[in-house]
């Protein structure tokens, strides 16, 4: 029986059924119009829960240990140098504002892994996986006991993360990643398509695999706010918009000059992702390709009984360009992907700032999900990664053993930022460590080619990305060898 004669049957008169009104659809915006007020700047950072800034460097100082960078790193390393030295005098220094790099533009997502994930672990220390992934795990207790103990609300859910499969062929992969996890002990499960639907629902979706442990969400700003609250607390030195000028190894130190002082100290570790700080090497291993993110203005109840999405889980897509997206505290939808490089690793280039930049990127929004067709953006912005050959974070020494640079987290830092500074400390000050037996902490990732080579093969790659799951030909050719020779993709 439908409805008009259910209504019958309970005596409501037919003049009146058909006098009732429709019901309201939603008017569906074009992207140029859903773009139309966008703000180009990050969600997380537009917030007045941000503190004020700490004084730049002004004068010459000393330090027991220097950390370059406000990101997650170094303030993870100031936290951990602080709790397990505290008789060390640390100095942190920041070229902009805390968070208001790759930290504060991130998506928030958190991993279990320390590796980018157990498959890419896989690829690259097959010998050590059992020790990585118990490292993994201490690494996410010892992130949730920090947050507690130094009370930093950070809007964190631990609901899992969720890969969802856009194309039937893609379930098949998933089901290995299944088996793999299973394997070490995951607490996973696999979904078919209606399952996956209900779960979160769009009409590409044909499966996924939820993993429902030690991983979540993150309000990434908040969280390198209360990072920063917790290091002055402990007696860390921080000044803001104090960008490093120039590295000079004087054998017994290191000396680090900013625009209006410098710090002279005995170690120096290096959480400065992508940022050119005078030492070649460095960007030789690892380089800058740019991220893009929109948020949705937050949805109404109505919007989000629309597409479901009650575990509220973080969630990859299996595209070769992949996407990604999370809720926010307010249910904001959190949408990224659409991978740029620029030559030189330009941190900021000029199109973050036009809006056309981000057309693609909502058509994306909307081909997942259809049914939020009335829903506007209210920010879009890009970011940096710090992408190296094996798509994991590796710590590296440099002047004369002084220095440990950290970086490499290909897009997976907001967690595993905690374990690289871990490592790098530990390197750092020569302490006997269970990860220092592993290649993670000994080997280092290969070069990749200088510039202009670097900048042709990324535009080739990425036009590669754009249609290789549709067209497959030299697409995916390419894509197989640049995997073939040791890139994660």
């Amino acid at each position: 029986m439908n409805d008009r004669a259910q209504l019958f049957e309970a005596g409501m008169p037919a003049d009146a059924i058909d006098a009732r009104p429709a019901a309201r659809q939603p008017v569906a915006l074009g992207v140029e119009e859903a773009l139309a007020r966008t703000r180009l700047f990050p969600f997380w950072l537009d917030n007045p829960a941000e503190p004020p800034a700490e004084p730049k460097l002004t004068s010459d100082t000393r330090a027991d240990l220097l950390i370059v960078g406000g990101g997650f790193t170094g303030l993870w390393a100031a936290v951990q140098a602080k709790e397990q030295m505290p008789e060390l005098d640390v100095v942190l220094i920041e070229a902009g504002q805390v968070a208001h790099g790759a930290s504060g533009r991130a998506g928030g997502i958190i991993s279990t892994s320390v590796m980018h994930g157990l498959p890419n672990a896989v690829r690259v220390f097959p010998d050590d996986i059992a020790e990585l992934e118990e490292f993994g795990q201490r690494n996410l207790d010892g992130f949730e006991e920090t947050l507690k103990r130094y009370d930093i609300d950070a809007d964190i859910e631990w609901n899992g993360e969720m890969t969802v499969a856009v194309d039937p062929e893609h379930v098949a992969h998933l089901q290995a990643d299944y088996d793999l996890h299973t394997e070490y002990g995951h607490n996973v499960v696999m979904l078919d398509e209606q399952a996956t639907r209900e779960q979160l629902n769009s009409p590409l979706f044909a499966g996924a695999l939820w993993s429902r442990n030690r991983s979540g969400i993150v309000h990434p700003a908040k969280l390198a706010w209360g990072l920063k609250r917790a290091a002055l607390k402990l007696g860390v030195r921080l000044y803001e918009h104090s960008p490093l000028t120039s590295v000079t190894d004087e054998g017994e130190s290191v000396f680090v000059k900013t625009p209006e002082g410098g710090v002279r100290a005995k170690r120096v570790l290096f959480g400065s992702g992508t940022a050119k700080v005078g030492i070649a090497d460095i960007n030789r291993r690892v380089l800058q390709v740019r991220d893009h993110v929109l948020a949705t203005e937050p949805l109404t109840d109505e919007q989000l009984a629309r597409i479901g999405w009650k575990n509220r889980q973080g969630i990859y897509d299996t595209r070769t360009q992949l996407n990604y997206f999370r809720l926010t505290k307010n249910n904001n939808i959190i949408f990224g992907g659409l991978v740029s490089y620029h030559f030189d690793g330009n941190p900021d280039p000029q199109q973050d700032q036009q809006r056309e930049t981000y057309y693609r990127l909502a058509q994306a929004f909307c081909k997942t999900f259809p049914q939020l067709s009335d829903v506007r953006f209210s920010h879009a912005w890009g970011g940096p990664i710090d992408y190296c050959s094996r798509g994991s974070v590796f710590a590296k020494r440099y002047l004369g053993d002084k220095a440990v640079f950290v970086a490499g987290y290909t897009g997976f830092g907001v967690a595993a930022s905690r374990f690289g500074a871990f490592m790098g400390l530990n390197i750092l000050f020569d302490r006997q460590s269970p990860e220092r037996t592993l290649d993670i902490a000994n080997q280092s990732p290969t070069y990749i080619p200088p510039e202009p080579v670097r900048w042709l093969a990324a535009k080739v790659t990425f036009h590669a990305f754009d249609g290789a799951d549709a067209e497959g030909g030299w697409k995916r050719a390419w894509i197989k060898g640049i995997k073939a020779m040791g890139f994660p993709m």
